[in-house]
């Protein structure tokens, strides 16, 4: 993957973040719309894992 994509991705990260507190805030919070943003960050913190991975085996190779 290459850097914009990770930076995409860390953009994605940070604004579902903002979402997710911003969700919190509601009276009263919307507990399923909470529970698929965080389990959106999960995957995309997943990606982000996944991307920097082949970022460093390209480097040690």
């Amino acid at each position: 993957m290459n850097d914009h994509y990770l930076r995409y991705l860390e953009r994605e990260h940070a604004r579902l973040d903002a979402e997710i507190r911003e969700e919190e805030k509601r009276l009263p919070p919307r507990h399923f719309l909470i529970g698929q943003l965080k389990k959106l960050k999960l995957a995309v913190k997943d990606q982000m894992a996944a991307c920097s991975g082949h970022e460093e085996e390209r480097e040690a190779a």
